[in-house]
């Protein structure tokens, strides 16, 4: 138990929310830890932050960190219009919003892209493992192509890549990072927290129960081979967490063991990589992509443009669901001089 306090008077353990329900070993789990430390790292005030979800077991992660913290779980790729109406109510607050890959990029898409339009100052956490893992373990959208999955087949499509939507939507912060980085990850949302905008991190976060292979020791073609008795289909198997044992530098990549014997390469960004280069961010990600290297780091920022609030000239020290009437109401000299335009 944490007792060391930081400069807002709380211990670590007043950042964390509810026991996980998620399975043993979910990435996801990691995710929360690493907002824990980074809020707590920051010396954020709980109550200053309003956290976000959808539909999925990523919109499940809010319960997990921040229970001091009001919340809002939405419909299924809702989210973000719930959370710009929270925002544009109260610009003193800041927001976090957990979200997965199938939450955003399948029915979620529309919502995900006018989100990125807004500049909402939003950190927009996708945890990501190509998979509708909550309901047995469909393709979601950023599955790869001809991926095999238990009961699903192959996958036909093309994968939507998060960053690369985000970069086409002008977003001003675009971060990837996997979720066994723990020190990276917990960077990148200490930086998104800072960021006057929407913040995008794309966090690969593998699904141990669904996202397997044919040959893994979790599906039916190898428990048969192996004359091993099966689990029942609702069983999860207790897995580690998968975390990167050994120092991950800039600049260097790293094959990484997934739980059902696949694997992923990893790159860093170099430590010269510019991220204020918006051009040279698509050439990289599209050069990891036929690599089939999965690009790490803070992968573009634009800090020049305006956030939503700036847009509408909102106030900042003063939160609009907070003015009384006489605040917002027009004189009646301005009422009467609209009201003559209308002749």
């Amino acid at each position: 138990m944490s007792t060391r306090v930081n400069e807002v008077g709380l211990n670590k353990n007043d950042y964390r929310g509810k026991p996980s329900t998620l399975c043993a070993g979910c990435g996801h789990n990691s995710i929360s830890n690493q907002i824990i430390s980074a809020c707590y790292e920051l010396d954020v005030v709980p109550e200053n932050i309003v956290k976000f979800s959808g539909i999925g077991c990523s919109s499940k992660s809010p319960t997990y960190f921040l229970e001091r913290s009001f919340g809002f779980n939405s419909l299924h790729g809702r989210m973000p219009s719930i959370a710009t109406g929270a925002l544009f109510g109260d610009v003193t607050v800041k927001g976090i919003a957990v979200s997965g890959d199938g939450d955003t990029t399948n029915i979620g898409m529309g919502q995900f892209k006018h989100v990125l339009r807004r500049n909402l100052p939003l950190v927009y956490i996708v945890e990501n493992n190509g998979v509708y893992g909550l309901t047995k373990g469909q393709f979601s959208a950023t599955a790869e192509r001809g991926l095999q999955l238990k009961g699903q087949g192959i996958n036909p499509y093309m994968a939507i890549d998060i960053v690369f939507e985000a970069l086409a939507s002008n977003a001003t912060f675009v971060a990837r990072s996997f979720a066994g980085d723990s020190k990276q990850v917990k960077e990148l949302i200490k930086a998104a927290l800072s960021h006057d905008g929407l913040a995008i991190l794309d966090i690969i976060s593998p699904c141990v129960t669904f996202n397997n292979h044919y040959d893994s020791r979790h599906s039916y073609s190898w428990g048969k081979e192996h004359e091993e008795p099966l689990h029942d289909f609702t069983y999860v198997p207790i897995e580690d967490e998968i975390i990167l044992q050994e120092e991950f530098p800039q600049g260097s990549t790293m094959q990484v063991e997934l739980h059902d014997g696949s694997s992923m390469v990893l790159k860093k960004l170099d430590r010269d990589y510019d991220p204020t280069d918006r051009w040279q961010a698509m050439q990289v990600v599209e050069e990891a992509n036929r690599e089939e290297v999965l690009l790490t780091g803070l992968i573009y920022v634009d800090t020049g443009r305006p956030s939503l609030p700036d847009l509408f000239n909102l106030p900042r020290d003063r939160a609009l669901n907070r003015m009384k009437e006489e605040d917002l109401r027009p004189p009646e000299a301005t009422i009467h001089e609209v009201n003559q335009m209308m002749f």
